[in-house]
């Protein structure tokens, strides 16, 4: 069997070679990272050229994505608790709803009503200005609901609550910022939900989206 000849010494790369190489290599990694790895996978271009280049924009995307599921799966984790309580609790909840909806009838302002199917999601939101404060008290009759009260309007944004698997809620919001402030629905249940929203207060207009 013949054996490989040994190389020569002065056919081996020097150190200094050897560290030209490593550096030459290190930075080229560094510009990888900085400007097609960061943009496209956390929308991070501090150079610009992802922009250019259309990563950032798939980064953002992903980012966005990211974070819907993230506050989808908190939400299921929150039903999942609410669902260990008891039967008598859901009644509870619905028969003292339903008697408030009821006794404060001839006081509110306004009342929406809508069916939300299966797997539907709507948007019922007040425009208010700055300061405004309203009241509103909700019912769902046939299912549980899951819920974000929130607003955001040029930059600025605020949650106010959210709550998964519910079938009641009552209280009050103070707009920090002009815009409209109300509630995203979601239901997950297999049977349609009827949907019971009074309002009062200081608010210009009911926006409704399905």
């Amino acid at each position: 069997m013949n054996n490989a000849p040994k190389p020569k010494l002065e056919d081996l790369p020097t150190r200094a070679q050897l560290f030209r190489s490593s550096v030459i290599a290190g930075i080229g990694a560094a510009v990888i990272m900085v400007t097609v790895y960061l943009p496209a996978e956390y929308a991070i271009d501090p150079t610009g050229i992802g922009r250019v280049i259309g990563l950032t924009e798939m980064g953002e995307i992903k980012v966005q994505l990211a974070a819907e599921a993230e506050a989808d799966r908190l939400l299921d984790e929150q039903r999942a608790r609410d669902q260990s309580s008891s039967v008598l609790d859901a009644v509870f909840d619905v028969f003292v709803g339903t008697a408030h909806a009821q006794d404060a009838q001839e006081t509110w302002q306004d009342e929406v009503t809508f069916i939300l199917e299966p797997g539907g999601t709507a948007e019922i939101k007040m425009t208010m200005e700055a300061g405004n404060i309203a009241e509103f008290a909700w019912t769902a009759t046939g299912g549980r609901v899951n819920f974000d009260l929130h607003a955001h309007s040029g930059g600025e944004s605020v949650n106010y609550e959210r709550g998964s698997g519910q079938t009641s809620g009552e209280g009050s919001i103070e707009a920090p910022f002009s815009g409209d402030h109300g509630w995203f629905w979601r239901n997950r249940d297999s049977t349609a939900i009827t949907m019971i929203i009074q309002l009062r207060g200081k608010y210009s207009a009911i926006v409704e989206t399905y």
